[in-house]
């Protein structure tokens, strides 16, 4: 049989492309998101290459629906190998005494609260089985703070500090925890923050070549099949002319 691979987000960006790259690579996907209509042409995407999916659509940040979703999975499906939890976002850039609490509120139910989750329920079948591999997607603004970010960089701060607690308290089990941790990613993730206006979505990226979802997908692949032996716990991956958080290179021409 085929390893599993459950990939959360995968409408867009990192998760979409990661969803193709292990189906490339012959493995069945468990794809979650909100979207039901692009889940669904995920799955006939998917399907094509001749490998099993199963599409399941739900809200990470409510309990009960990954309960009843990820909790109920048929018996040959709890068989999961590889967690992928990228489902996340940013909402809105303001200093913390304007910030929105509603942005607040769906970053921290998101990007904490919706990993946690999905991370209690499938966690105890890789325990069951004494092996798995958990794939969190952090971000730079797990690393460092910068101005506008604070509630962002502090829910991808709580995912890196999650990341180290979940491989010890999983090191007895034989599962592996990977955190990775992108600089600029040109994904739906500037139009999100941003709230659908192209024009400062754009401005992010203008005068460089930043990251992909592809470039995340292929190393969150690479990090997915080392040698048993071999776990990365952390990695941090930035576009050329981007080395930290607010250090950027940009050209003119470009």
């Amino acid at each position: 049989m085929n390893k599993i691979v459950l990939v959360t987000g995968a409408t867009s960006g990192i998760g979409l492309n990661t969803a193709r790259i292990f189906a490339e690579n012959n493995y069945d996907l468990i794809i979650t998101g909100r979207r039901e209509e692009r889940l669904n042409e995920l799955k006939k995407e998917l399907t094509s290459k001749s490998v099993r999916v199963l599409s399941l659509c739900f809200d990470v940040r409510e309990l009960s629906q990954v309960k009843n979703h990820l909790g109920n999975l048929p018996g040959e499906w709890k068989e999961i190998d590889i967690l992928v939890n990228n489902a996340g976002l940013a909402v809105g850039l303001n200093h913390i005494n304007s910030g929105n609490v509603d942005d607040w509120d769906r970053m921290i139910d998101t990007n904490i609260k919706g990993l946690l989750y999905v991370t209690r329920v499938v966690s105890p079948y890789m325990v069951a089985r004494e092996k798995g591999h958990i794939i969190n997607i952090g971000s730079i603004a797990g690393k460092e703070v910068y101005e506008n970010g604070n509630v962002y960089c502090a829910t991808k701060h709580a995912v890196d500090a999650l990341s180290k607690s979940m491989r010890i308290d999983l090191l007895n089990h034989n599962i592996k925890v990977t955190n990775i941790a992108p600089g600029m990613v040109d994904t739906e993730f500037s139009l999100v923050r941003f709230k659908g206006d192209k024009e400062k979505s754009a401005i992010p990226y203008s005068g460089l070549k930043p990251l992909y979802g592809e470039d995340i997908a292929n190393v969150i692949y690479y990090c997915a099949t080392l040698p048993d032996h071999v776990n990365i716990n952390d990695l941090v991956i930035m576009p050329v002319a981007q080395a930290s958080a607010t250090n950027v290179f940009r050209k003119d021409d470009l």
